[in-house]
C-alpha cells in the first residue's frame, strides 16, 4: 500500500479518536507530529487508534507495543512494512 494511502486512512482513524477537536489538531499534522504531545492522544485514544489500525489495515501489533511509536511517521512506517 502506498504511503499516501496509509496516511489518509490513518488520518481518518485519528479524526475519530480525537473527536470534536480533530480538525484543529490535525490541520498541522505531519509525519513528525508526536502522538502524545502534538496530537494529545491519551490511553483511550491510543487504544482506539490501535483497534482502528488493526481493523482497517488487517494487521496486528505482533511483538510491538503502540508505545514504541513516538510519531505519526513511526506508525506509517510500521503499517507500510506490515502491508507489503
Amino acid at each position: 500500500m502506498e504511503r499516501d494511502n496509509i496516511r489518509a486512512k490513518l488520518r481518518e482513524i485519528l479524526e475519530l479518536a480525537l473527536g470534536a477537536k480533530a480538525q484543529e489538531i490535525l490541520k498541522n499534522c505531519s509525519d513528525s507530529s508526536d502522538l502524545v504531545s502534538d496530537l494529545g492522544l491519551n490511553s483511550v485514544g491510543i487504544l482506539y487508534v490501535v483497534i482502528g489500525i488493526e481493523e482497517i489495515f488487517s494487521i496486528s501489533f505482533e511483538n510491538a507495543c503502540f508505545g514504541d511509536f513516538k510519531t505519526v511517521g513511526d506508525v506509517i512506517d510500521y503499517i507500510e512494512k506490515k502491508t507489503v
